[in-house]
């Protein structure tokens, strides 16, 4: 996302130092755009900066930040101007910049092989040149952004829910109850045929909206609502489906269903919760 949005709309200078090392994966970068008393209503973040001549100070803080404290660059979403969306603009800040800190590590139910944390900006001074686009367009860049990160997030819920829905089907030809193999038992069998034709829907609509997106189609940010919650509903009930026809074995850290069934949750928060995901989807096909 961050590396896209400094390609899209970042200055030449901003995009030869920084984009190699972003795109061979030198470097990480973290989106800054929730804050704590701004999650899904984002266009009313607190976060300011401030010019002074050639520099800007920022001053707020962040919350939920994947990667924080561990990345090497932060777009930072910060008012600038008056409330609402029109008044954020859209900054990029350097590991180390005085005045950048962090929280302690969040304690997550999963995700844990990824850090997320607050990040803290405390009369953080950066070069004006920091800034990307214009100000006032800020919020407009995050929410394009957005777009392709929940096609991302599908993704990622599908990749989790094909993998469970693998291992299932193998376990249940193994494994035998009462002298049959599971695999043997129809209403098992038509779970398995569900899941699997569940998957493949939600991955059409992930292509359908990728492609969207890539075209420039002025429905894209729509499918890609629509894709993200089709794709994390399904495939968070498609892998806890499948811990359930592992049974008590689907339970334990021995198999590794639990540990994908706790990542995937948050998949229906993360770049907007699934009911956002509705209200965008509502809003854009009653015209309000």
């Amino acid at each position: 996302m961050v590396a896209w949005m400094i390609d899209a709309y970042g200055a030449g200078e901003l995009r030869e130092r920084l984009l190699p090392d972003l795109c061979s994966m030198a470097k990480f970068a973290s989106y800054c755009l929730t804050e704590p008393d701004s999650g899904s209503d984002a266009a009313s973040l607190k976060t300011r900066a401030v010019r002074e001549n050639d520099h800007y100070v920022l001053d707020g803080n962040k919350a939920f930040i994947s990667g924080g404290g561990r990345s090497d660059v932060y777009i930072v979403m910060a008012r600038t101007g008056e409330g609402g969306p029109r008044g954020i603009s859209c900054f990029l800040v350097e590991n180390g910049t005085p005045g950048l800190s962090f929280g302690a590590k969040e304690k997550k139910l999963g995700w844990h092989s990824q850090p997320t944390a607050m990040v803290i900006l405390e009369g953080c001074r950066i070069p004006a040149a920091n800034r990307i686009g214009a100000e006032g367009q800020g919020f407009k860049f995050a929410m394009r952004a957005l777009d392709g990160g929940r096609l991302n997030i599908a993704a990622c819920s599908l990749g989790g829910a094909q993998f469970c829905l693998d291992r299932t089907v193998t376990y249940m030809k193994e494994r035998k109850q009462f002298g049959t193999r599971l695999a043997d038992f129809q209403a098992l069998g038509f779970r398995i045929a569900d899941y699997a034709t569940a998957i493949e829907a939600a991955r059409l609509m992930l292509h359908r909206a990728a492609s969207a997106l890539d075209l420039g189609d002025p429905g894209a940010t729509r499918l890609a609502a629509m894709a993200k919650r089709l794709a994390t509903d399904t495939g968070f009930d498609v892998v806890n489906g499948c811990l359930q026809l592992h049974g008590g074995y689907g339970y334990l850290r021995d198999h590794p269903i639990e540990r994908v069934l706790r990542d995937l949750r948050v998949h229906q928060i993360l770049e907007g919760t699934n009911e956002v995901m509705r209200v965008i989807v509502s809003r854009d096909l009653l015209g309000n």
